[in-house]
């Protein structure tokens, strides 16, 4: 059942006129609600929600389970910057170089690569990371407390990729879990194509590897072995072919691959303690990535493995893609 909250300030983005949840390339009507959404007060804080100012002035979405988990969005990017478990352990990690100021996307976390994975014709990973999304629905699902936010095309957006759009991007809090579902719906009169990805970073723990080197090889994934490979190590620009042979795939040094047609669940041991599956339904890739000298300040504490879309979406005017993700410990 939905859950109404007040607005104490109008300094956040409202959106309304959304239209409800598609399945996978379905068309389906526009609906008009009115929602009242949740802010800084005594309501929204017992229900789990709270909108308030972050890092930089930014505002952002604080979600708390009553079993002791939490999670940060911010609105700028919808970038999810923080998840703990009820043990107050972050398995997120944001890299000392962020930045908060609304003017680059937040390095770390759970950004959003859309309507491009990588570099392309338009900035590199897109620009739904370096636009502010609206809030457009708050609820609470048998305690979970769960948040929805838009982005939509504008002049910004559109001197990029000419394309009216609809991105909403649901975020459900569980004691031990944190799921999201991301509906890309073509506003438009005319049919267009992306690719995207959830760039999802985690904490990590070096492997001491003599007196003065390291390297993040305390991680590990499973649940890859079997798939086709592109390998952008050593050449980014043309990457390499091949067919993934290992059990657990380890970041010895630098790692930067695709893998195409993945399973619909992996696993990540972090080397702190933590083992966490990442589930999914729609996202057909996975890609491992760790920079390794590249960024010698902090590539030993942290990995990134995505969920991926790397070969293009075709949607059809009022034509929508879902695609979920969960990642629980356990």
């Amino acid at each position: 059942m939905a859950t109404t909250m007040s607005v104490a300030t109008a300094s956040f983005p409202l959106r309304r006129n959304l239209p409800s949840p598609a399945r996978n390339n379905r068309r389906l009507p526009c609906r008009s609600s009115r929602i009242v959404l949740a802010s800084v007060d005594q309501t929204a804080s017992a229900q789990g929600i709270k909108i308030a100012e972050g890092n930089g002035g930014l505002p952002k979405v604080s979600l708390v389970s009553p079993h002791g988990s939490e999670a940060e969005i911010y609105l700028f990017g919808a970038c999810v910057t923080s998840w703990k478990v009820p043990s107050g352990k972050d398995l997120l990690f944001v890299r000392p170089d962020a930045v908060f100021n609304g003017q680059k996307p937040i390095s770390g976390g759970i950004p959003h690569c859309f309507p491009q994975f990588g570099p392309g014709p338009i900035q590199q990973h897109g620009f739904a990371r370096n636009m502010t999304w609206s809030v457009t629905d708050s609820d609470n699902i048998e305690g979970d407390p769960v948040i929805t936010l838009e982005l939509k095309d504008d002049p910004y957006s559109r001197s990029m990729w000419d394309f009216r759009f609809q991105a909403l991007y649901k975020v459900r809090l569980n004691s031990k879990s944190l799921s999201t579902v991301l509906t890309i719906t073509n506003m438009d009169t005319k049919p267009f194509a992306f690719t995207t990805a959830l760039h999802t970073y985690f904490k990590g723990k070096e492997e001491l590897l003599g007196i003065s080197k390291a390297s993040i090889s305390g991680v590990s994934v499973k649940g890859l072995k079997g798939c086709k490979t592109l390998n952008k190590d050593p050449d980014p620009a043309n990457p390499l072919e091949g067919k993934e042979e290992r059990e657990a795939v380890t970041f010895p040094g630098f790692v930067d691959c695709i893998y195409l047609d993945a399973p619909e669940q992996i696993q990540l041991d972090n080397g702190l303690g933590d083992t966490i599956t990442i589930q999914n339904r729609n996202w057909t890739d996975a890609v491992l990535w760790n920079p390794h000298l590249q960024m010698e300040s902090c590539y030993k504490d942290f990995v990134c493995v995505e969920n991926a879309k790397i070969g293009k979406v075709q949607l059809e005017p009022q034509q929508s893609w879902v695609a979920e993700q969960k990642i629980f410990v356990g």
